[in-house]
């Protein structure tokens, strides 16, 4: 890391001193010891080719699975080969924020495109350029909200754990209390949402499908939400969207969500990207970077950061947001994947991801497994398990066979079947864990 770090040995001391820490390795102390790599055991004075071939031998120990039956936030889809061929181009692999417009036209218009098919996606007015993932996005949402009487932030329980995590930080660094409102049978409790919500709320997030795959009620949490005088954000999955209501017609004020399933690889966890879509009466209130299309003097269309000025992010004084920086080349993939599948090739991966989770859920009913919560679905169920290791024991079996089962959560299994799961895939799992069961 020095090499790359243009300060000397004693002013890192002097950083890591000032911030209460003695090594570097101290501010990781966070990260389990077992996520480090302790020892690449590479012998001195090898060859690139025999490194090379060291390295890949080590890789091979990783397991990749030919079947994925588990999504919680990270999803398999089809990637048309498009999407790579554009993005990988050198001239754009790199491209971040475009300060100079005279020089990023490019970029700038495939930001212009990622909003303009963001908001035909959500039915918002406008969209941001893109933030570093979906629970960043969510957090983001919350000074938007704030004022001087509505100070406090409402978040359903059956939003993604991870994303509630990154709230409760956003909100303790800036004194803001977020309440947990509980779940029932899977969903928002509606009767504690109208209990809780007073004359300070600022605003209250749901995630629609929600965590356990369910559709929310959201016209019902709208119209609560909007008798309190708070905002109502969603957060959303952009393949369900091509299929349901956009967040405007349930009445939302924002709409956030995880860009990863347009385009973008599972990846062992990012690089991905979070958009952010809101009304005109929210529009100068958005933290991040918003890209416009104006006319040149002579009349040309032309592209340029609108709205709000670089410095409103770098000083802490006038912040509207704490980390809200534009994942531009995620967003260019994106933009790529939404213009190559198009409206028809999206309701497609949502139709087919839909109709084959129901095939599935269908299927484990008839062994035994059955799902945990009544009510609509998307891609995304849980499942009943008969004992405390029965989940351990069905993904041991099914891994065995090369493919990843659902995420074991509490009393039960979160299963999820993506456009790219064949029948013939689904009826192997269920044989193996009939044949366990």
């Amino acid at each position: 890391m020095g090499s790359y770090v243009p300060t000397t040995p004693s002013e890192r001391e002097e950083m890591l001193k000032r911030v209460g820490v003695g090594t570097l390795k101290d501010l990781y102390k966070n990260v389990p010891s077992d996520m480090f790599v302790k020892e690449l055991n590479i012998p001195t004075g090898m060859s690139e080719l025999e490194v090379r071939a060291a390295v890949t031998a080590m890789a091979e120990k990783n397991k990749v699975y030919k079947t994925i039956l588990r999504g919680a936030g990270a999803y398999n889809h089809f990637i048309p080969a498009v999407v790579k061929s554009v993005t990988s181009r050198e001239e754009i692999l790199t491209c971040y924020t475009p300060y100079q417009a005279e020089i990023s036209q490019g970029v700038l218009q495939s930001i212009f495109e990622f909003q303009t098919m963001m908001c035909e996606l959500t039915g918002m007015e406008v969209s941001t350029a893109s933030h570093y993932d979906g629970a960043t996005a969510a957090a983001e949402t919350i000074p938007m909200c704030k004022d001087r009487k509505r100070t406090k932030a409402y978040v359903s329980a059956t939003a993604h754990p991870h994303t509630i995590g990154v709230m409760q930080t956003y909100c303790f660094a800036n004194n803001t209390e977020l309440v947990v409102l509980p779940a029932k049978d899977g969903k928002t409790d509606l009767e504690a949402l109208k209990t809780a919500l007073g004359d300070d709320a600022a605003c209250f997030y749901i995630q629609q499908p929600n965590y356990n795959g369910l559709m929310e009620d959201a016209d019902a949490i709208a119209e609560i939400v909007h008798a309190a005088g708070a905002k109502f954000v969603m957060g959303c999955n952009p393949i369900a969207l091509a299929n349901m209501k956009t967040p405007a017609e349930y009445g939302a004020d924002i709409a956030v969500g995880e860009g990863q399933p347009l385009g973008l690889d599972i990846a062992f966890g990012g690089p991905y990207l979070g958009f952010m879509c809101t009304t005109n009466a929210l529009m100068r209130k958005l933290p991040g970077r918003i890209v416009g299309q104006t006319k040149d003097a002579d009349g040309n269309t032309g592209y340029v950061l609108t709205l709000t000025a670089r410095e409103q992010h770098i000083r802490r004084e006038r912040a509207s947001s704490n980390i809200c920086s534009n994942q531009q080349l995620c967003a260019f993939t994106a933009g790529v994947y939404m213009a190559a599948m198009g409206t028809v090739g999206m309701k497609q991966a949502a139709t087919l991801s839909m109709s084959k989770a129901h095939y599935f859920a269908s299927e484990l009913e008839k062994i035994g497994l059955k799902r945990k919560y009544e009510g609509e679905f998307f891609h995304e169920f849980v499942t009943e398990v008969a004992c405390p290791n029965c989940a351990k024991r069905i993904n041991d079996a099914l891994a065995e066979n090369n493919i990843l089962g659902g995420l074991a959560v509490d009393g039960g299994i979160l299963w999820c079947v993506t456009e790219v799961v064949t029948k013939a895939e689904l009826d192997k799992a269920v044989a193996i864990i009939k044949e366990v069961l």
